[in-house]
């Protein structure tokens, strides 16, 4: 049997709310924050405006601060548990986010394989092409399935919002948690709740359902 590939979402899939508001709290400009959440949601800014705007609140900001910052943030339970889990089976997970790179990519230190975000780079000019698109989710994930040789059907995709629609419209094993009513509607699943160790057991049952031993 080929191994698994596990598919996650970060920002209100593996962290209660966001990455920018998560660092703007942290370097006490959660006012900020809130504002550039509210403002982008409302199309009243560009994404170029939102990542100005947050590098602006981390320009001085250290590795020590950024490790504090992912540290404190408002993580479901069990995250720690599910990736080793994954491991332990021979399987894959990878994080693939919105939220800037140097942010997702510490999820590798919790057992993530790999972690993508966006190209938000301290202390960096910022490119206009700066963030991680919904089209490169797919992209990103038919690129692992093919290094791993892995099948679609033994994928399974844990997402909430509009980033991960075209995802979640490609993959028959989804699982949508805390999750927006689109992305509900498309999930094969869906999961309310605070622990990602019940989600990842969702994702257990699409898989074993999909691909039988």
């Amino acid at each position: 049997m080929s191994t698994r590939l596990h598919v996650f979402d970060m920002d209100g899939t593996l962290l209660n709310g966001a990455a920018a508001l998560e660092l703007s709290t942290f370097f006490g400009r959660r006012d900020v924050g809130l504002e550039i959440e509210q403002l982008w949601h409302a199309g009243q800014i560009t994404d170029f405006d939102f990542w100005s705007t947050l590098l602006e609140v981390c320009a001085h900001a250290t590795e020590d601060d950024l490790d504090a910052a992912f540290e404190q943030a408002a993580w479901l339970d069990g995250i720690t548990d599910t990736f080793d889990d994954i491991r332990r089976r021979g399987e894959i997970a990878i994080v693939i986010s919105q939220s800037p790179a140097f942010f997702v990519q510490r999820l590798r230190n919790w057992g993530a394989h790999e972690a993508y975000g966006s190209d938000v780079v301290i202390g960096q000019t910022l490119s206009e092409e700066a963030t991680l698109s919904p089209q490169a989710k797919v992209h990103i994930t038919r690129d692992a399935l093919e290094r791993y040789d892995i099948e679609p059907a033994d994928c399974v995709a844990y997402g909430d919002s509009s980033s991960d629609v075209e995802l979640f419209g490609w993959l028959p094993n989804t699982v949508a948690v805390n999750a927006s009513p689109l992305v509900s509607e498309l999930a094969a699943v869906q999961y309310q709740g605070n622990d990602l160790r019940q989600a990842y057991a969702l994702g257990r049952k699409l898989l074993s359902a999909s691909t039988p031993s």
